[in-house]
C-alpha cells in the first residue's frame, strides 16, 4: 500500500462503505483478540483467533501493510488452528523505532517473540509460519535459523532476487528517498486515495475498503504539517534498514518450505519461479494461484484458503 496524488482504488464510493458477500461478512464477525506485546522496545500490534492448544499458524504480512490484510483469512483456520497476525514494527498500530534501526534481525525476533507469547508453541506439533511478499523475507529467514522450531514455512508471493539484483534494487530504493507521508484533511479523502503497490486493480472493492480503513491514523498538527490522515507505516523505516541474505536463506531452510504465487504477478513472475523452485528445499510445494496479481489473498480470498488448507492439511509429511 502506498499514498497517491491521483485516484485510488476507493475514489467512486466517495467515503461509502461496498456491499460485501456473505462469506466476508461471516468471516469479519470472528473477532480477533487484539494485544500488544514488547519486542526489543517497541509495542507489537497482535491478534488471534482460535484456542491455545491447537497447532500454530503465524501470518506475516507485507511491506506497508498491517495485521488486519489477513483479518478476513484468519478465520477460516481457527477451527483447527491458534492462528495469529501482527504488524511488523513501523507498520500498523505497532510502535515506529528510530530510523536506522530496523534489520531482517530484528524482524525475525519480532516473528518468534509474538508466535512464543501467543501459545503458538504450546502444541504438541511445531508451528507454520506464512509470510506475504516482504514478510516471506523473514518468514525464510526463521526457517534458515531456527527451522527446527517449526513445522513448515509458506512465502506467499514474495520476489527472490539474485544477490545482484537486490542490490540494485536496495541502491535505487536509496536513490529514491524517503519522504513524510502526505496528511489529508479529512477520513474520507485519505480513504479514497488508497491504493496497492505495487499499482494493480482489485474487483473486490469490500476488501480494499476494510484494509484502507484500518490502515489510516488521525494525527495532530505540527511544525511540519497540519492536522488530518495519514497512512499507518514508517516512511523512514528502509532508511539504513539491514538486510539479510535471502537466497541463502531459501537453499540453508532447516524445515520444509513451500512457495504460492499470483498467476499474474507484477513482482513474481516466471523466472522468479523458476529460481525460487532452483533453491528451494527438493521437492517442496509450489502452487501458483490463477487469476490473481501480487496481493494473492485479496485478488482471491477464498481460492487462497482452499489453496493453503490443503497444503496445510497433506504437507508436510510427519518428521
Amino acid at each position: 500500500m502506498t499514498e497517491t496524488h491521483g485516484g485510488g482504488l476507493l475514489a467512486t464510493l466517495e467515503g461509502q462503505a461496498p456491499p460485501a458477500p456473505a462469506w466476508f461478512t461471516e468471516a469479519m464477525a470472528h473477532e480477533p483478540q487484539q494485544r500488544f506485546h514488547t519486542v526489543a522496545g517497541a509495542r507489537i500490534e497482535t491478534l488471534a483467533w482460535g484456542e491455545r492448544g491447537k497447532p500454530g499458524l503465524l501470518l506475516m504480512h507485507g511491506n506497508g501493510a498491517h495485521a488486519q490484510w489477513w483479518s478476513f483469512i484468519a478465520p477460516f483456520f481457527a477451527r483447527d488452528w491458534r492462528v495469529v497476525a501482527f504488524s511488523w514494527s513501523g507498520m500498523g498500530r505497532s510502535d515506529r523505532r528510530p530510523s536506522g534501526t530496523y534489520s531482517l534481525d530484528l524482524f525475525v525476533d519480532e516473528a518468534f517473540s509474538i508466535a512464543k507469547a501467543e501459545g503458538l508453541f504450546d502444541a504438541t506439533v511445531a508451528p507454520v509460519f506464512v509470510g506475504h511478499s516482504f514478510g516471506g523475507f523473514p518468514t525464510m529467514a526463521c526457517a534458515a535459523r531456527e527451522g527446527e522450531r517449526l513445522r513448515a514455512a509458506v512465502i506467499v508471493d514474495s520476489p527472490l532476487r539474485t544477490p545482484e539484483q537486490r542490490r540494485q534494487f536496495e541502491k535505487a530504493r536509496q536513490e529514491r528517498g524517503h519522504k513524510p507521508l502526505r496528511v489529508y484533511p479529512s477520513f474520507d479523502e485519505a480513504l479514497m486515495r488508497f491504493r496497492f503497490m505495487p499499482v494493480q486493480p482489485c474487483e473486490h472493492l469490500y476488501i480494499v475498503d476494510h484494509i484502507a480503513r484500518t490502515s489510516l491514523r488521525q494525527v495532530e498538527a505540527n511544525d511540519t504539517s497540519p492536522a488530518g490522515w495519514t497512512w499507518c507505516f514508517d516512511p523512514f523505516m528502509w532508511r539504513g534498514y539491514r538486510m539479510g541474505h535471502p537466497t541463502e536463506d531459501l537453499s540453508n531452510a532447516r524445515c520444509p518450505i513451500a512457495a504460492i504465487w499470483g498467476a499474474r504477478s507484477s513482482l513474481v513472475h516466471a523466472d522468479v519461479v523458476a529460481y525460487t523452485k532452483r533453491l528451494a528445499p527438493a521437492g517442496s510445494p509450489m502452487i501458483e494461484i490463477p487469476d490473481a496479481d501480487h496481493h494473492v489473498m485479496i485478488d482471491q480470498p477464498l481460492a487462497f484458503v482452499t489453496a493453503l488448507r490443503g497444503l496445510l492439511a497433506a504437507w508436510p509429511s510427519p518428521r
